[in-house]
């Protein structure tokens, strides 16, 4: 009985029959057409372009009516480059110039397109978008559909090497598919983004797992865990559908807490707050009992396409989603570029080691003609709402002088300009890297409060790209390094009574609640989905043992044994969340 152990990017369990699915990679070999011909390959090229982007454009509008729009973005990237008028002309010049056939200059613009991106290995996600284009124009160029797991007879486990974007999708057109494994793929890629997004459960990053899987073996997929287990037997089997009757019975059995506040057997009152990318989100915030919205990520504004976003349009987004929440409290994150977030515009601007480049607040400090119009924007906006503003990647004290500087600035102007701005804006950072970290008493002093984003944090204190999925299995906020850090920013966060909060993904795992409360957080943020799986856990603790468990931890020397004995302390308090 083999275990795979990989990446757990979307929850849930399932037992089905292994269907493996090749690799969608169509290889056309070159052909030249004679000069007769040009013209009709011309027309077929254009053609192409125009159906692929009729499908993909629905895709788009479907997956943003029905799943939002982290998941329809990454359709409109698509979009975005099917659309992009150099690359269709450079399609057009090879048929023309060099007498391809439509297919093979699709095939060789296309791969020129991708060689901008393969020096940058933080672009891996752009080069699998670039490959699922240029499926779906050689699809549409052969008038073939290569979809065939829209037509399974019995319901089965995906097994592939690698799945596009569009591929996953094409997963939900059938009741058939249980889950899928991959062997490459990260946490953070678009095709975990899809399958999250579509309620899929899912493994990927499991390296050789189509090497040891043949059609029709049973298996075992565990998204909520990461593993797939080949052959299970009967034991392991009744395991399984005994935790996934619990499961059911937990979803069912949060529904009632969503007016209730998260607060523990002792009186210990914890503040939960969403994460949103897009104003379309609050209302599910809401609707999952968050308390006001604690990370609103500005840069989709700016990753969609077209010119950069003007102030008074920021200001509209910023003001639709204040007064939605009706005075909660809304904290807006300023502009997050860089990394692995570039705008069309700025795609092939990539450094050699973008995590360690020009971005986030270092970006912004250097292009005051994109972050001036932003901080007018959200200050403009202070006034129809409850705001706070933060700014992101904060590594020494300096950034955040300067930050506050430029922002004291727009203030000024726009008083001159007769527009009320609120005065006691609450100024806050972003705790992201150890520098910040070790430095956290002198920030706290430069702020009214201090958030936590583990998701950086974890990756910068252990080297690990956490978009790399060769290392991915080093990537964990449980590394005891990481914990002392976090307990050394809460600890003089408090010493200099400046609120601290949480706000990466480590603030919605369920394994990690006790441990937060305990160590002293009263504010985590995650997405809309997790709040009222953490607000029970809180409900079902008491601090005073919460805190018992924090200085457990802080004895242990390897993230095993963290994960280990917190692991065991949820199944104590919440079995179903194990």
């Amino acid at each position: 009985m083999p275990v795979k152990r990989g990446i757990p990017v979307a929850g849930g369990y399932c037992i089905g029959r292994a269907y493996p699915l090749d690799s969608a990679d169509m290889r056309v070999p070159k052909r030249l057409v004679p000069a007769g011909q040009i013209e009709h390959e011309r027309q077929l090229a254009e053609r192409a372009f125009e159906s692929a982007s009729g499908e993909i454009s629905d895709q788009h509008q479907q997956f943003r009516e029905r799943l939002g729009e982290e998941v329809a973005d990454i359709f409109r990237g698509h979009l975005a480059i099917l659309r992009d008028p150099k690359l269709r002309l450079q399609v057009l010049d090879l048929i023309a110039d060099r007498h391809f056939s439509a297919a093979y200059a699709i095939q060789v613009a296309l791969l020129r397109y991708q060689r901008r991106f393969e020096a940058t290995p933080f672009m891996r996600d752009r080069m699998r978008d670039l490959q699922d284009v240029k499926q779906k124009l050689l699809q549409h160029l052969a008038g073939e559909s290569h979809e065939s797991v829209t037509e399974l007879d019995e319901p089965v486990i995906i097994v592939a090497h690698d799945l596009t974007p569009s591929q996953t999708a094409t997963l939900e057109r059938t009741r058939k598919v249980l889950g899928f494994a991959t062997d490459l793929g990260g946490s953070t890629s678009h095709t975990a983004i899809v399958a999250r997004g579509l309620g899929i459960p899912a493994v990927v990053g499991l390296d050789d797992l189509t090497t040891m899987v043949a059609p029709g073996d049973l298996l075992i997929l565990d998204g909520t865990h990461g593993v797939v287990i080949i052959d299970p037997d009967e034991t392991q089997i009744a395991e399984y559908r005994e935790q996934e009757a619990r499961r059911s019975v937990l979803i069912q059995s949060l529904e009632v807490l969503r007016d209730l506040p998260a607060e523990t057997l002792d009186g210990v009152r914890v503040e939960l707050l969403g994460n949103i990318e897009f104003p379309e989100e609050v209302p599910l915030c809401l609707a999952k009992g968050a308390e006001g919205i604690g990370l609103f990520r500005t840069e989709f504004l700016f990753l969609r396409g077209g010119p950069q976003p003007a102030e008074e349009e920021q200001f509209q987004v910023y003001r639709q989603v204040a007064e939605t929440l009706q005075r909660r409290p809304l904290v807006i994150r300023t502009l997050d570029l860089g990394a692995d977030k570039y705008p069309h515009e700025r795609a092939w601007e990539a450094e050699p080691n973008p995590f360690l480049g020009l971005r986030s607040i270092r970006y912004c400090l250097q292009h005051r003609e994109v972050f001036w119009p932003q901080l007018r924007a959200i200050l403009r906006a202070c006034s129809h709402g409850n705001i706070r503003i933060m700014f992101p990647l904060i590594s020494r004290v300096l950034e955040m002088r300067q930050a506050k500087y430029l922002l004291k600035l727009a203030m000024d102007e726009l008083e001159e300009e007769g527009f009320e701005i609120p005065h006691d804006i609450p100024i806050g950072a972003m705790v992201e890297t150890p520098s910040a970290s070790v430095c956290a008493g002198e920030l706290a002093r430069e702020a009214a409060f201090l958030s936590i984003g583990t998701n950086d944090l974890v990756q910068y204190t252990l080297a690990v790209d956490r978009s790399n999925e060769r290392v991915a299995d080093l990537y964990t906020p449980f590394d005891p390094s990481v914990l002392r850090l976090m307990r050394w920013i809460i600890r003089h966060g408090k010493r200099e009574k400046v609120a601290v909060s949480l706000c990466g993904e480590m603030a919605g795992d369920p394994m990690a609640t006790i441990l937060l409360v305990g160590m002293g957080l009263r504010c985590l943020s995650m997405s809309a989905g997790n709040i009222p799986e953490i607000k029970k856990i809180i409900r079902s603790i008491r601090f005073s043992d919460a805190h018992k468990v924090a200085q457990r931890v802080f004895g242990f020397e390897t993230e095993r044994e963290v994960i280990s004995y917190l692991r065991e302390q949820l199944r104590g308090v919440l079995p179903e969340a194990t």
